[in-house]
């Protein structure tokens, strides 16, 4: 078997075989993100009525038609992924909102202000989130808000358990306090993410001068699920985790 090539989150994106097998798992609706992340993650969004949304490491911007279609004002999505960026310009074609290609450490926001900034799945890819926090709230108006999703810390701390092709009954918990950086194996892939705990976002928000108003785990619903198989795989542990925060 040859040596799988180590990506960084954007450049995982942009491999033709990874990024045509995620594609595909995401038309089926039927996973995590699905299931899990959408509903608790807008739930926390709430009205978009006249807001101008930020949205980092956007991907297809799907969510960012939705919110669109919802009233915002103003939507900007960003990804450093070309693939990624390619499709979010497509998906915006006809609306007032904006793809911008680039990386969520790079991005200069220092003239532009937003009322929410958004980030779904992303932020475990960043090994530096204290200046990516910090810059978050500049852009921030008075009482906007930082809402986002990460990989629960329960997922990130080891994949030892993960077998491609195979449906995972049991995760492993280990080197949990051991935080930093991680190589996981993923549709037959590798990519580099960064483990934190629970604390270390919490308090990264505050020293980041953010009140923290949300903490969720992506507890599964029943009525998401089509059969109790299903359903009982998806309680035995946390697979998302959500902060919702405001500049106060």
């Amino acid at each position: 078997m040859s040596k799988l090539i180590l990506h960084s989150g954007p450049t995982f994106y942009d491999d033709p075989d990874i990024s045509k097998a995620y594609w595909e798992r995401r038309k089926r609706g039927l996973g995590a993100n699905t299931l899990l992340e959408y509903p608790i993650f807008t739930e926390l969004v709430g009205s978009v009525q006249g807001l101008r949304v930020l949205d980092l490491g956007c991907g297809s911007a799907q969510y960012g038609v939705e919110l669109l279609n919802q009233g915002c004002e103003a939507y900007v999505g960003l990804d450093a992924s070309v693939n990624c960026y390619e499709m979010a310009r497509e998906t915006l074609a006809g609306t007032s909102g904006e793809a911008r290609f680039g990386t969520i450490e790079e991005i200069d926001l220092q003239t532009e202000k937003f009322d929410l900034v958004v980030s779904r799945l992303a932020l475990h890819y960043i090994e530096d989130l204290e200046a990516i926090f910090q810059k978050i709230y500049q852009c921030l108006t008075s009482g906007g808000r930082f809402i986002f999703s990460v990989e629960h810390p329960v997922i990130t701390s080891c994949n030892d358990s993960y077998v491609e092709g195979q449906i995972r009954g049991r995760w492993i918990v280990d080197q949990y306090f051991v935080t930093g950086r991680r190589e996981y194996d993923w549709l037959n892939g590798k990519v580099v993410k960064y483990h934190r705990k629970v604390e270390d976002f919490f308090l990264l928000l505050r020293n980041s001068r953010f009140r923290v108003d949300f903490l969720r785990e992506a507890t599964p619903n029943r009525e998401h699920f089509a059969t109790e198989e299903e359903y009982a795989r998806w309680v035995k542990v946390p697979i998302f985790m959500f902060f919702s925060a405001t500049k106060s």
